[in-house]
């Protein structure tokens, strides 16, 4: 059992994480997530010393970042796969034995609202497909996004668009392109948005895929030497956002992830609440047949709708059986002999966390709620 954490900064303490009953802290060097310079092996050191004076362990990296270049594959890539590989080193040597990481162009996991309100009175975290049509089409204006949404979300996101005050249309494009938790790289404006949508011309899923192999085929023999997995992150949503590729969205796509260089060192993150996110995606089934490759586990759940919209459900609610995901893993981890770390992913606002200061989607009580859930059905089926 483990739990995100942002480091000092983080609302949610250290001594929170442990009241929590998590053994073990996700995390990262947050002030260093620009991908231009290699993490120091000392600084590394010094936040795992952090984390252990705490009575904690340091059990997953989440994330190193992965700059642009290496996914467009242009001027840069190598310098900055370079970077990457130091940073693997430096993580493996203080004895971080994982390291989450996602390829997703641009944006990473995105969102409209981050205080959807739901039956129980709690805040959730929710995509609208409208809002981010009313966004995409009718705010940012992007060439050619009326082509990539659904007549019918078009038009109504058209009218939403207009209705909005110049405060909301701000609000919604600070919560889909500024950078939520954990997101790498700079915070982006539209103009620093546009500049990197640009960078991205002409760039199609196959480009997107080969960028990906070579990468992998770059970094994995480092991660074997390290002695750590790499685990990428699926795509969250797992469906093209902004007229770009995303390649990290469906049981075939993770299939052919670990196909790219078969090593133990290059596996996968089971993001339940991402893969969810498509109606498509059968989660269980990609549970069943991907565990062995699976380095470390997202338990989070989601409520779709037929336009692409979802929202954040509670951990034990929603379109994918969890307990029969938690079964599958603990079976991997008995027959394969390793342990696959977890986390509860997101939570609601709960409590006085409504009014209190915490990170979109982190915030300690809904997790503590989702901790608790998925504790017990750990405790139950073992």
């Amino acid at each position: 059992e483990t739990w995100r954490w942002f480091g000092p900064n983080d609302p949610v303490t250290l001594d929170n994480v442990r009241q929590a009953g998590a053994g073990g802290v996700v995390t990262a060097l947050h002030d260093r997530q620009d991908g231009r310079v290699p993490w120091p092996s000392d600084e590394v050191r010094a936040r795992k010393a952090t984390i252990e004076a705490a009575g904690l362990a340091w059990s997953v990296v989440e994330s190193i970042p992965v700059p642009d270049a290496i996914k467009t594959g242009g001027a840069g890539a190598d310098a900055a796969v370079a970077c990457f590989t130091e940073s693997l080193r430096a993580v493996g040597g203080a004895g971080v034995g994982v390291v989450c990481y996602n390829f997703m162009p641009v944006v990473d996991w995105t969102r409209t609202n981050l205080r959807h309100a739901m039956p129980s009175t709690g805040l959730a975290l929710r995509f609208d497909a409208v809002d981010f049509a009313a966004y995409d089409a009718f705010i940012l204006r992007r060439e050619g996004a009326e082509a990539d949404h659904a007549p019918d979300v078009l038009e109504k996101a058209e009218a939403r668009a207009a209705a909005l005050t110049p405060e909301a249309r701000d609000g919604l494009e600070r919560t889909i392109i500024a950078g939520l938790p954990g997101v790498a790289g700079e915070a982006n404006d539209r103009a620093a948005f546009r500049r990197r949508l640009a960078l991205y011309d002409g760039l199609d899923a196959d480009d997107l895929r080969r960028n990906h192999a070579a990468f992998l085929n770059a970094v994995v023999p480092v991660a074997e030497e390290a002695g750590v997995r790499l685990a990428v992150h699926p795509d969250d949503p797992p469906f093209p956002l902004f007229g770009l590729p995303r390649v990290v969205s469906t049981h075939d796509d993770l299939k052919r992830i670990v196909d790219y260089v078969p090593s133990p060192a290059n596996g996968l993150t089971l993001c339940v609440g991402s893969l969810s996110s498509s109606a498509a995606n059968d989660v269980v089934a990609i549970a069943d047949d991907m565990a062995p490759h699976v380095h470390f586990a997202h338990l989070r759940n989601v409520r779709v709708e037929p336009d692409r919209s979802f929202v954040e459900s509670d951990h034990l609610d929603g379109r994918t059986d969890m307990v029969a995901v938690v079964r599958r893993l603990q079976g991997e981890e008995r027959q394969s002999g390793r342990v696959i770390p977890m986390r509860p992913d997101h939570g609601h606002l709960l409590g006085s966390d409504i009014e209190a200061r915490t990170n979109p989607g982190y915030s300690f009580i809904g997790r503590l709620k989702g901790l608790a859930e998925l504790r017990g059905v750990m405790r139950a089926l073992a």
